[in-house]
């Protein structure tokens, strides 16, 4: 079932995301919704919160990109990242590694943003997955990327949140057009 994407301005994007209590049926289904979403609206990445779910539960589908590399380990092993996809990691537990880097970033709650964001090259996973079992990796390049981002959903942190004042001051026209439509459409709601 494809699940609505809430924008900029929502209230949902800025609430931290509760722990997974049990990874059942309905935690299944509520990521197979998020990955059919997802798919749908040609994203790589998609955190509950932007469904309007405050759970700590995010999934990751970078299959399709080819110009933008991952680096993937699994038990110290390099593994191919698309062996993996799509991703789904409930109650995530990240460790930041390596130096930052620069790359650019969107966001499915903000359409057609995109913006400079630095950020560690690494990161190393420690999560659950569909089954409720323990999973954990190390990745790198857009991969590691992608966790962090969805990772930052999950505490109410933003891609904005990190863009250097000067790129923020940049898209702010942009930012203010999404914030006033997201919120006249909440009155409407109402």
């Amino acid at each position: 079932m494809i699940l609505e994407i809430v924008q900029y301005g929502h209230p949902a994007l800025r609430q931290p995301g509760r722990r997974v209590e049990a990874v059942n049926d309905e935690i299944r289904q509520l990521a197979a919704d998020m990955i059919e979403t997802m798919h749908q609206a040609e994203g790589i990445g998609l955190a509950a919160p932007q469904v309007g779910r405050a759970l700590q539960l995010f999934v990751l589908d970078l299959s399709a990109v080819k110009d933008r590399p991952s680096t993937l380990e699994i038990n110290g092993q390099p593994t191919d990242p698309a062996s993996v996809m799509p991703l789904v990691l409930v109650n995530p537990e990240i460790t930041l590694l390596g130096p930052p880097a620069a790359g650019a970033e969107g966001c499915l709650s903000f359409p057609e943003v995109y913006g400079e964001i630095v950020r560690p090259e690494g990161v190393e996973v420690k999560a659950l997955n569909p089954q409720g079992e323990p999973v954990a990796f190390r990745c790198g390049g857009l991969l590691s990327r992608a966790v962090q981002h969805e990772y930052d959903h999950l505490r109410g942190v933003l891609f904005i949140d990190r863009m250097t004042d000067h790129v923020r001051q940049q898209l702010q026209p942009e930012l203010d057009r999404l914030m006033a439509e997201t919120r006249a459409r909440l009155g409407r709601a109402r």
